[in-house]
């Protein structure tokens, strides 16, 4: 059984709809519930970064976009990946898009002072404005560059979808693509209202 170390209203939420969507079994380890779950997770993964997730063979995945990948292409038939070559690259260089440019800034933007050598609180303010707004850029380029490669609304929806919609939920991304990408905004509400993954995101932001 696939073991998933997270918490809620995190990363891991976009795992746990892609583990959903491949219909295997898997337990949620909630590393905020217990100390013995965070020493757990410090041990498999040494940066103590969610989502981490164990195989059924006891392996270790860590990096959103390489999980994705992986349960991808060992449950081809959760579409999670397209079938053809040419979308499933698409595909994966939206991935690698969201969690090196949108990721990244807004591990920025929630522990600024780890990327200060001295974290006085208006060059903490200062740092955390700066990194919105360059985080809010580069999901305007995303909906520029990637919305053909979205899932339709006969279709299933795959790895990027799922990882748009979640990682668009912080830092007052989907307010600020309200008014500046409003056929983007209502995809990313269109994916949050979708059967089989609405009950994962409620149990990750509550209404």
């Amino acid at each position: 059984m696939y073991q998933l170390y997270g918490y809620q209203n995190s990363g891991a939420a976009a795992i746990e709809a892609a583990l959903v969507l491949c219909g295997v079994a898997f337990r949620f380890i909630d590393v905020e519930a217990s100390k013995e779950a965070a020493q757990t997770l410090g041990t498999l993964n040494p940066l103590k970064q969610i989502p981490t997730l164990q195989l059924p063979d006891g392996s270790i995945l860590t990096e959103s976009a390489a999980i994705l990948i992986h349960l991808g292409l060992t449950f081809p038939q959760s579409k999670l990946l397209p079938d053809t070559p040419a979308d499933r690259d698409q595909a994966i260089r939206g991935m690698v898009y969201i969690v090196s440019n949108c990721y990244a800034a807004i591990g920025i933007i929630d522990y600024p002072e780890r990327w200060l050598a001295s974290a006085d609180e208006g060059s903490r303010q200062n740092l955390i404005a700066g990194s919105r707004a360059r985080l809010h850029g580069y999901w305007e380029v995303f909906a520029d560059q990637f919305s053909g490669e979205l899932y339709l609304a006969d279709e299933k929806p795959g790895a990027l979808d799922v990882l748009a919609a979640v990682i668009s939920r912080w830092a007052g991304s989907r307010e600020h693509l309200r008014s500046t990408r409003p056929g983007f905004f209502a995809w990313l509400e269109r994916i949050d209202r979708h059967p089989t993954l609405a009950p994962v995101f409620a149990r990750h932001w509550p209404a």
